[in-house]
């Protein structure tokens, strides 16, 4: 008896003091190891917001130099011996966004152009900005796609299109070059002055921010609007898609050839004549890109220098996190064209 009595004395709980000390520990263990879960998915998030506000804005500006690159490309065209236009396309003269083939022609020589800090003059008759952001810059590439059409990896011929051919007969010195929506009309040769001479899709192509990112969110959107064939309507018009969400801020300043020898002798943010616009050769671009989602206690009170341009000031207690990305890109089809071998 003595020993049965001895063994439930040892088969005792714990306690109560006991008890407390071990869920007293067990609640500082949990507690810690919910800080450090919530601490890590806090900084995994700001990770993931982070890296995707750099790829945004890298790839914004890859978007654009790849553009403003092939700015003046026209295939064979050399547009050094077109007359100037009479004025710079605008809403002052006449809509840069023409669908007229007289002015498509007239225009070649100018292959960029571009408004600053506004839209003025800027025609939206036949080219609307969707909800563009005000003093952000606008900049319009005038160029030929890469391929002629019909041939391997090209798209082929479309009556909804624009396309520039470009004669190689040298018989042909009445007209060297034609434009038109479709093909009809073009029959240009080839070096042989018998086959038809290929043509090229003309791609003119204008780039802004958006305050919207085309599906309904406000938020700030690079966007192009670009003349070619509609794919809902099979319409031959501009048609305006968004490229990359996050980017709130476009500059642009221009890098001007005033001596002919293909080297920049000055930069400008708006060149207001028509011999700067066919002067100009390099491209300076800024953008500014923030997170998609704010940053909990964060607020932003830097300000932001894109170039020459007024700098950029946010109001405190908007928590987003904001980068500068920039680019020096230079057009080797003007540039080119005026080097000395």
């Amino acid at each position: 008896m003595r020993d049965a009595v001895k063994t439930r004395r040892s088969q005792a709980g714990l306690s109560l003091i006991e008890l407390m000390i071990s869920i007293t520990i067990g609640i500082l263990v949990l507690t810690a190891v919910t800080l450090v879960f919530f601490n890590t998915s806090r900084a995994r998030a700001e990770i993931e917001r982070t890296s995707r506000q750099i790829e945004n804005g890298r790839y914004a500006v890859e978007v654009l130099s790849d553009e403003i690159r092939l700015a003046g490309f026209f295939g064979e065209l050399n547009t050094t011996s077109i007359a100037s236009p009479a004025s710079v396309p605008g809403a002052s003269t006449t809509d840069q966004c023409s669908t007229t083939v007289a002015n498509w022609k007239a225009w070649l020589p100018l292959h960029i152009q571009g408004w600053a800090n506004a839209k003025t003059n800027f025609s939206e008759t036949t080219c609307p900005l969707d909800a563009y952001k005000a003093g952000t810059d606008i900049l319009m590439i005038r160029r030929a796609k890469t391929c002629a059409a019909g041939v391997s990896g090209c798209d082929a011929t479309d009556s909804n299109k624009a396309y520039l051919q470009v004669s190689l007969c040298a018989t042909e010195t009445t007209t060297t070059y034609e434009m038109a929506q479709g093909t009809t009309g073009l029959s240009l040769k080839k070096k042989d002055c018998a086959a038809t001479a290929n043509v090229r899709e003309y791609l003119p192509t204008i780039f802004y921010i958006s305050e919207n990112n085309g599906q309904g969110a406000s938020v700030p959107t690079l966007k192009k609007i670009q003349l070619t064939k509609d794919p809902t309507s099979n319409a031959f018009t501009w048609v305006t898609s968004s490229l990359v969400e996050g980017i709130e801020q476009f500059h642009v300043e221009y890098g001007i050839d005033s001596s002919g020898d293909g080297s920049v002798d000055s930069y400008t943010a708006a060149p207001s004549t028509v011999a700067d616009w066919r002067n100009v050769m390099t491209v300076k671009v800024w953008l500014l890109a923030r997170n998609l989602e704010t940053t909990p206690d964060f607020t932003d009170t830097k300000t932001y220098t894109l170039g020459n341009a007024v700098p950029e000031n946010y109001t405190p207690g908007l928590g987003y996190k904001r980068h500068v990305y920039s680019s020096l890109i230079r057009m080797h089809n003007p540039a080119g064209r005026r080097e000395t071998p």
